[in-house]
């Protein structure tokens, strides 16, 4: 999957080092939707901006777990995040980044 809205990405173990926590912590945390990541070149990655001032991106998890109740998997619900919605009038994951978690949500419960 190639997503054209990140221009930066980070290995697991680099998401460890930022986060102070184990690689297989970081594992967990994408296991219970705080994080995501992709396969590039074979190798999960994490957008970096998904981490934020040595954080997950708190709105992250809500966010995908509502467009999984929706009947999205993993790869449309990252799709959806990373592609401009009409009704936003954004890109959701920028949006999220911003802090506008419930307009995110609102656009992202039309869905279902």
């Amino acid at each position: 999957m190639e997503l054209n809205g990140v221009d930066s990405w980070l290995t697991i173990d680099e998401v460890a080092q930022q986060l102070g926590v184990s690689a297989s912590k970081v594992r967990r945390l994408i296991e219970e939707y705080v994080l995501f990541s992709v396969r590039r070149d074979k190798q999960p990655m994490v957008p970096a901006h998904l981490i934020q001032n040595g954080e997950p991106l708190a709105s992250i998890r809500g966010t995908l777990i509502l467009l999984h109740d929706n009947g999205m998997s993993d790869e449309e619900s990252i799709e959806w995040l990373y592609q401009h919605n009409a009704e936003l009038g954004a890109i959701p994951i920028y949006e999220l980044i911003k802090g506008h978690k419930a307009p995110v949500r609102r656009a992202a419960q039309t869905l279902g």
